[in-house]
């Protein structure tokens, strides 16, 4: 259906002062403090998590060497999706505008659209990686974020056992909990938190724990151990798209973690239909957003109880 005479009485009329509800400002591309992007080339992408060797055995004299095998435990996969939204205007609402062009204003509001909606799409990992919801699996087929993370040595947590809000003590947990990370045949791989992602309605508690000289809420003259060690480098970062506001996430250092797959980038085109006049605009593009290794990422929410184990 295109956008009519109609639908922009008022843009029609003589001396209108000013149009408004398509300037709004937005928040920048937020996607890109969590996801590493990368190229695609074909329908989906598919990663492979191997296993590798597990701690080396004694050798007694004169017996022969321990043999260990290799193997592929689990393959994540990407399907990109195909992102698109169109609008299309009647000839003669463009011929009748007094102000500056539809096209032009409508383009922008288009372009809009396309951003925010890639900015959901990006967040729907950590909205939607929870036991309790369950919407969003790592490749090992359990939820993203779970305390039970089958490998082939047992398993590994990248969430709390415990629920708790953001305060030092949880913190602290959870970068212990970082350190103790193990890979797939239960070998150290020495883990970092390298950034905290927190909704609007957390940044100003994470304000105070990583920036903060001293403890926050105490009294007493401690320093704050996670600022003067530098735990986390790259301090925090805000995401208006996370729907949990108790929630609170850290990065790690772990390679091969939060992956975006850019299989066709933004496009738009704009083409006149013969009979009727009218013109179209669309946009479109591909891409997906998911997690290869579960271990680069930790979370953490007030609210939620125990994880279980699945």
């Amino acid at each position: 259906m295109a956008i009519s005479r109609n639908q922009l009485v008022k843009e029609l009329e003589p001396g209108l002062n000013a149009l408004f509800g398509l300037e709004y400002k937005q928040y920048e591309n937020q996607s890109a403090e969590i996801y590493v992007t990368e190229s695609s080339d074909r329908a989906f992408e598919e990663e492979v998590m191997l296993s590798g060797f597990a701690n080396a055995q004694v050798k007694p004299e004169g017996q022969g060497v321990t043999y260990d095998d290799a193997q592929e435990t689990f393959t994540a996969r990407y399907t990109n999706e195909t992102i698109a939204l169109a609008f299309a205007i009647t000839e003669e609402a463009i011929e009748d505008n007094l102000y500056d062009r539809l096209a032009s204003r409508y383009t922008k509001a288009l372009a809009r659209s396309m951003a925010n909606t890639k900015q959901v799409k990006a967040a729907v990992p950590l909205n939607q990686g929870l036991p309790t919801t369950d919407n969003f699996d790592s490749g090992d087929a359990v939820s993203l974020f779970n305390t039970a993370h089958p490998t082939v040595a047992g398993s590994f947590k990248n969430t709390l056992s415990t629920q708790a809000d953001l305060n030092e003590t949880s913190l602290e947990q959870a970068l212990i909990d970082i350190a103790a990370l193990t890979d797939e045949r239960g070998l150290k791989i020495a883990a970092k938190g390298v950034k905290m992602i927190v909704p609007s309605a957390n940044q100003f508690t994470a304000e105070r724990l990583m920036k903060s000289e001293g403890r926050t809420a105490t009294a007493d003259n401690d320093i704050n151990a996670v600022k003067s060690m530098g735990m986390i480098p790259q301090g925090y970062r805000v995401n208006n798209y996370l729907t949990d506001s108790d929630s609170w996430y850290i990065i790690t250092d772990v390679p091969n973690g939060m992956k975006h797959f850019e299989r066709s980038p933004l496009t738009t085109k704009m083409e006149g239909d013969f009979d009727t006049g009218n013109v179209r605009y669309k946009a479109r593009e591909r891409y997906v957003f998911g997690v290869s290794d579960p271990r680069a990422v930790s979370y953490t929410h007030l609210t939620l109880p125990t994880i279980l184990l699945v």
